[in-house]
């Protein structure tokens, strides 16, 4: 299924929260929203942004993470991943 970067969560639909919300964050990658090598919100601010528990939120990170499409350094944040 396909988000885009303006989408809400919707809690009643087919789809888990946390991949609603890898799918919105991909399309606010991809739209530009984040440059390479920046961070993206954290986690704190994404929960409040989205109204989602902070697990949900580590998550959809984890999926972007494992996509390749952001990395994590300890005590800095998380950030988009360079293109290849």
């Amino acid at each position: 299924m396909e988000f885009g970067p303006d989408d809400e969560i919707d809690a009643d639909g087919p789809v888990t929260p946390y991949r609603q919300l890898a799918g919105i964050l991909t399309a606010r990658i991809a739209r530009g929203d984040w440059e390479p090598n920046r961070a993206i919100p954290s986690e704190q601010r994404l929960v409040q942004e989205y109204g989602l528990a902070r697990s949900t939120v580590r998550r959809a990170i984890a999926v972007l993470a494992a996509d390749g499409l952001v990395f994590t350094v300890p005590q800095r944040g998380t950030f988009v991943t360079p293109p290849q």
